[in-house]
């Protein structure tokens, strides 16, 4: 269930002495960036600040991810599972997660291929009004949303192209461009790919 400040009182916590394990997702790209442990007071000051606080065990007290690295977390949702005994927490990293400074505390092992495309959004926005000298995506935003466009068409044709003559490799590598120029021109539109995603959800219904 999706829990709120109304409901909270029905997660079991019982089951663990008043605390509960939450499992942090980034909300862009679904990594899995760190695990801590809410309480009712820690849920509460969650829900109300909208920046995730856990209890911390060790310090006897309510801790604020990033209260002293400043990379924080900003709250997007909180959900319990089916035994209302854990919690699952969407939000937003303000910098690296885990306190050795890398994204996630489960730095070694292996994620999705389809998070990368969180990762190269996050990189292709922090472009947007750089110098144009300083990389190719910031010479493309330099030049405009209809260059931005034309790239798109060219890279679709020739990704069409690789297809059709059945080059799997070339195809591989139009394919990557493609959605590379696609990506850049939502983000000189103001928009992401889950805009476009949103769409083929709702389709899906």
């Amino acid at each position: 269930m999706l829990v709120t400040l109304e409901n909270s009182q029905e997660l079991a916590w019982e089951k663990m002495d008043n605390m509960l394990p939450a499992i942090v997702q980034d909300a862009l790209s679904g990594k899995v960036l760190m695990q801590g442990y809410m309480n009712p007071e820690a849920l509460k000051t969650t829900l109300e600040q909208e920046k995730v606080t856990f209890f911390s065990r060790s310090k006897l007290r309510l801790w604020q991810k990033g209260e002293t690295s400043g990379n924080t977390l900003d709250l997007v949702s909180v959900a319990a599972d089916c035994d209302k005994d854990s919690l699952l927490v969407l939000a937003n990293p303000n910098g690296p997660t885990c306190h050795t400074g890398v994204e996630s505390c489960w730095f070694s092992g292996n994620t999705p291929s389809f998070t990368f495309l969180a990762d190269l959004e996050r990189v292709l926005a922090a472009r947007k009004g750089a110098d144009p000298e300083s990389s190719y995506t910031a010479r493309l935003y330099n030049k405009g949303i209809k260059r931005i466009a034309q790239k798109v068409g060219e890279e679709g044709v020739e990704t069409a192209l690789a297809a059709t003559v059945h080059d799997k490799e070339e195809l591989k590598n139009e394919a990557a461009d493609l959605l590379y120029h696609l990506t850049v021109l939502l983000q000189a539109s103001d928009m992401s790919l889950d805009d476009a995603l949103s769409v083929l959800r709702e389709r899906h219904k």
